[in-house]
């Protein structure tokens, strides 16, 4: 064989070994692919999924294993934060999911939005309130507080907010100055209260004032508006006291914990589990939690607009990994209290993961609970 016939063997032979070694590669990534469908993940392409949430959510879904647990689903979400109960005067034009805080909210959004079948709730947070150790120690020297100890000290670490004993102190309008054991605490000046946020726009207020209206009228759920009548005096000295309010409860409690504002904050439950576990205990400084013995659970509730929202929400609920990081960030996922229990195991001298003595308080109708909120503010 000659030299250039030789040349051209060569070339084919080459040929053929490039063509098949591409065919391969292609039924490579073809399969590859198909295996990453067959997992739930998406392989190169993800779907945006757009919606808006809740502030107390935000870290949740900016955590960057949040991001990676839904990227192998196939999901990316972006989101922007609002005020619950301010949602609906928003324009939800191409967003894909709500997620207020809780089921009244979202009922003002299903009603006002072509809504993709049910509303779905894949964790939620009883409400506490958040004190300094100096101010729930007097507040228990007066009968409105009881406090446990953390079991390795005599300081206080967590314990009960009594409700009907608090309202009756804040409705007679009660300074902390004419309560036992505040000389030489300075900081413990003025009228006493709980810092809460906007009734109007924001979740955990609208369910202080739930709770509150529920205690002050005997254990009533306000259901119209006589009702609301009956406790109008009391919610709006619970709110007015307070001067401007806060939209979203991350500000407040991101100000206690840096020794400013209120000694008396009310926050989430989830907020304080997700502090504890990513803080060191030296940063927690003089915390001590109070569960009201009357409360409201917020039930975060995603409002699906579209099929992606949907299944957004799903995964949230049913995905173990989604559900492992929303127990890391505070939530109490529904359905699931062994896994609460397991994550918040080294924190109980704070958390009361069976709400031990902790009355849920019913939830007023959104027509009725906006009502109450607007009388209220004023």
């Amino acid at each position: 064989m000659g030299f250039r016939a030789h040349a051209a063997y060569v070339r084919r032979i080459v040929g053929i070994v490039l063509a098949v070694l591409l065919i391969g590669g292609v039924a490579a990534a073809v399969v590859a692919g198909r295996d990453r469908d067959g997992d739930g993940s998406s392989g190169t392409a993800a779907t945006t999924v757009r919606g808006v949430i809740g502030s107390e959510k935000a870290e949740f879904f900016a955590d960057p294993d949040t991001v990676e647990a839904l990227a192998a689903r196939g999901i990316t979400v972006k989101a922007e934060t609002s005020g619950s109960w301010a949602m609906d005067q928003l324009s939800l034009e191409g967003q894909d999911f709500a997620f207020p805080s809780s089921k009244a909210p979202a009922d003002e959004l299903r009603r006002r939005s072509a809504v993709e079948g049910g509303p779905l709730r894949p964790f939620y947070s009883p409400l506490v309130v958040v004190a300094h150790r100096n101010a729930a120690e007097v507040l228990a020297a007066n009968g409105l507080a009881r406090l446990k100890t953390d079991g390795t000290s005599n300081f206080a670490t967590r314990g009960t907010l009594l409700m009907d004993p608090y309202l009756k102190a804040a409705e007679a309008d009660r300074t902390w100055q004419q309560l036992e054991g505040t000389s030489g605490h300075a900081e413990l000046s003025g009228t006493l209260f709980i810092t809460s946020t906007d009734p109007v726009s924001s979740n955990s207020g609208a369910l202080y004032l739930a709770a509150a209206s529920y205690v002050a009228d005997g254990g009533r759920v306000a259901a119209d508006r006589a009702a609301v009548d009956r406790t109008a005096v009391l919610m709006r000295k619970l709110v007015q006291v307070q001067g401007a309010q806060q939209t979203s409860s991350d500000a407040p409690f991101r100000d206690f914990i840096s020794g400013v504002g209120n000694p008396l904050v009310l926050v989430y439950e989830s907020q304080v589990a997700s502090l504890l576990t990513h803080s060191r205990r030296q940063e927690i400084g003089d915390l001590v939690v109070l569960y009201p013995d009357t409360t409201v659970s917020s039930d975060h509730t995603l409002v699906p607009l579209t099929a992606a929202g949907r299944r957004l929400g799903e995964l949230l609920s049913t995905d173990p990994r989604l559900r492992e990081l929303a127990v890391r960030h505070g939530f109490r996922p529904q359905g699931a209290a062994a896994e609460f229990t397991a994550a918040t195991a080294a924190h109980t001298d704070y958390i009361d993961q069976q709400l031990t003595g902790v009355r849920q308080a019913p939830v007023p109708t959104a027509e009725v609970l906006r009502t109450m909120a607007e009388r209220a503010r004023g």
